[in-house]
């Protein structure tokens, strides 16, 4: 439901998969050796700004701005791919050996193969400017289920890996994905929005719709959070009916036509996950005729909120309140150690003052709130209130259409995976949400309800 809402604001949503069946088989790769990755993992990583996404101006981009797009984007994701490779391969052997593992492991080293010959290169012209949008097609594609695999292959290896040490691989793995996907998503919406890819199909109507549009890429510059709440109240409120019988129904109040500029998929992701267990919370404590009230509020964060909302696991950074961190983005690579704390630390961006124009959304329930015991684990991968027998038959059933699958909900986020019951919602959203800058806070009166608010930061005017 919500990728079909999305199809329609973002033509190039669809095109993406197209432009992968008719080019894939003609994607050139190279041989990735050990001292390739080495080589690209010693680079130093940056996080990421939205205004980063937005310096090469507003659709339709012309011919030389298409062309520094795809330059911006090869100079980002190889490096990346590499730590990423590196990573998977400081895990315990006996994990890496498991088949989900290794297939992520292999899916990376291939996006790294189709990247390297364009490694030593500028793309200068259109041709190599259209192959490399194929390229970073089959990179979208290829990854499309990095969380289900790597959720079924961490649930089968949990007996040799503590589960500390798997929350922080996926906290900053996932990070990273986070990245790593919305730096190509990005330049392949810019493509298909561009002046010359328009003109090639001679599509009039498209120019003028992308003159018009609020969208630069994947993000809105418009973006209505209200419209977005309400979207994911209709698909949430279906789960519940057919799970139920029954949908709880919210009351929105504040400034319900507060706009900021942000990336909708990601608002998308991390609010569905919150209502899912808002509503799901609500009907068990029978308390499905009581309204959940969601609080919009049109302003940034104050910098003492925002230090509570990231709530790092890193004390080191509680000092660089407000900013865009390597921590946030999954770039400081525990693992492989190559981006070492010290040294991602040293990359973290100021680039978001208190006048950045943002939102703070309050979600309150009446669910009977969260237990002192499970508050704790909230944010840990891989904690859920499902018990042992619900989680083996999600993970063991041969069935293709059950097990793992079944319990998958397209929410989309950049073709992203919702793990209904595995313990991945929550520290995900968290995770969309901190990505450039905000943040998740939960308060639970245990007997009561549950206050959730989330913080967006924008990117100002673009």
């Amino acid at each position: 439901m919500l990728g079909l809402r999305r199809a329609k604001h973002h033509g190039f949503r669809l095109s993406p998969n197209l432009l992968f069946h008719q080019s894939t088989r003609h994607i050139q790769t190279a041989t990735v050796t050990d001292a390739d990755i080495a080589r690209l993992a010693c680079q130093p990583l940056h996080p990421l700004t939205l205004a980063d996404l937005c310096k090469h101006g507003h659709p339709p981009l012309s011919e030389q701005s298409l062309l520094n797009s795809a330059n911006f984007t090869l100079s980002l994701l190889p490096a990346r791919l590499a730590h990423r490779i590196q990573s998977l391969r400081s895990l315990p052997y006996i994990v890496v050996a498991n088949p989900n593992v290794s297939k992520i492991h292999g899916n990376y080293v291939h996006s790294l193969s189709t990247l390297l010959p364009y490694a030593e290169r500028r793309i200068e012209t259109l041709k190599d400017e259209v192959e490399f949008t194929a390229v970073m097609a089959d990179l979208v594609q290829t990854h499309n289920n990095t969380i289900s695999i790597l959720a079924r292959g961490f649930l089968e290896a949990r007996k040799y890996i503590t589960a500390k040490e798997v929350t922080r691989f996926l906290d900053e793995h996932l990070r990273a994905r986070i990245g790593t996907r919305l730096i190509a998503e990005q330049h392949i919406a810019l493509h298909f929005s561009s002046q010359p890819h328009n003109d090639l199909h001679e599509s009039a109507h498209h120019i003028r719709d992308a003159q018009e549009s609020s969208y630069i890429g994947v993000i809105d510059t418009a973006l209505k959070p209200a419209h977005i709440i309400r979207n994911c109240e209709a698909t949430v409120g279906e789960i519940c009916e057919l799970k139920y019988g029954v949908r709880p129904t919210i009351k929105m109040v504040g400034e319900t036509e507060t706009s900021i500029a942000h990336i909708p998929m990601h608002l998308e992701y991390v609010l569905t996950e919150l209502l899912k267990n808002s509503f799901r919370a609500t009907i068990e404590a029978g308390m499905e005729r009581e309204a959940i009230e969601i609080t919009i509020a049109p302003a940034p964060a104050t910098e003492e909120q925002t230090k509570t909302l990231k709530n790092k696991a890193e004390q080191m950074i509680h000092d660089h309140v407000g900013v865009i961190s390597n921590y946030d983005q999954g770039s400081v690579d525990y693992a492989s150690g190559g981006n070492k704390p010290e040294r991602a630390s040293a990359g973290n961006i100021r680039a978001l003052s208190d006048s950045t124009p943002g939102v703070t959304i309050r979600i309150r329930d009446r669910g009977g709130g969260i237990s002192p015991e499970n508050l704790t684990k909230l944010w840990d991968y891989g904690f859920t209130t499902f018990n042992e027998d619900e989680i083996n038959e999600k993970t063991s059933s041969s069935d293709p259409a059950g097990g793992m699958d079944a319990v998958m909900s397209q929410g989309g986020v950049g073709g992203g995976i919702s793990l209904a019951g595995l313990g991945y919602g929550l520290p995900l959203g968290r995770a969309y949400a901190e990505y450039f800058g905000g943040g998740i806070a939960v308060q639970s009166l245990w007997g009561w309800g549950t206050d959730v608010y989330v913080s967006l930061r924008g990117v100002g005017k673009v």
